[in-house]
């Protein structure tokens, strides 16, 4: 049975009521061009890097932290909580502090390589449903100048973005290449997660 309303060009309708516990409008974009209907609900945790954790139990960790806490309040609900980690060898690479970090951030990533571990959480008390997975990306930099990346800050565009990048907009010129899930990078690895959210019984193909 289908609880929540559709339109007709949806692609998925949901089973149940969904939460989606994040407040960045990439996330929720993704879930909308599905043509899920949702509400938004941010949840607040403590997203402090715990010491010698590796990222995919860092994302793993905030996602699940994130979807309980809203759960709780809204057991007849499902909730989703996503979490995503830039990682450049044994570093973490957050959202910039100011415009200057994230110019010295983006200078540590020309020219390398580095990874986008994403992890999201799906929980439902009623449902009685809780599952976790993270997704791993590989990214490729091309070799920028300082020039570049102080040009690309200017545009206020990495400011809020985790390894003050986002691929989706101006900053793919400075991608010379990924392996794996494009979306992923942007911040939900859709193929698995609709593909999760299918064998839970959460969302159904309007077809």
């Amino acid at each position: 049975m289908v609880f929540l309303m559709i339109d007709e060009k949806a692609m998925f309708c949901g089973r149940q009521p969904l939460i989606l516990a994040s407040a960045s409008p990439r996330r929720r974009r993704f879930l909308e061009e599905l043509g899920l209907q949702f509400a938004v609900e941010s949840a607040d945790v403590n997203e402090d890097f715990l010491a010698g954790e590796h990222p995919e139990a860092f994302v793993l960790r905030l996602a699940l932290d994130k979807a309980r806490v809203i759960a709780k309040s809204s057991p007849a609900s499902v909730v989703l909580a996503a979490d995503t980690a830039v990682v450049l060898g044994e570093i973490i690479l957050g959202k910039p502090l100011d415009p200057a970090a994230a110019v010295e951030m983006l200078m540590q990533l020309a020219g390398r390589t580095h990874l986008v571990w994403t992890g999201y959480a799906v929980v439902g008390v009623k449902a009685e449903i809780e599952l976790a997975r993270a997704v791993c990306t590989e990214v490729q930099f091309v070799d920028f100048d300082r020039a570049t990346a102080s040009a690309y800050v200017a545009t206020g565009e990495p400011l809020d973005k985790a390894g003050s990048y986002g691929i989706q907009g101006r900053g793919g010129c400075l991608v010379a290449g990924i392996v794996g899930s494009w979306s992923n990078v942007v911040g939900l690895p859709m193929a698995e997660l609709v593909t999760d959210l299918r064998e839970l019984g959460v969302i159904e193909p309007t077809g």
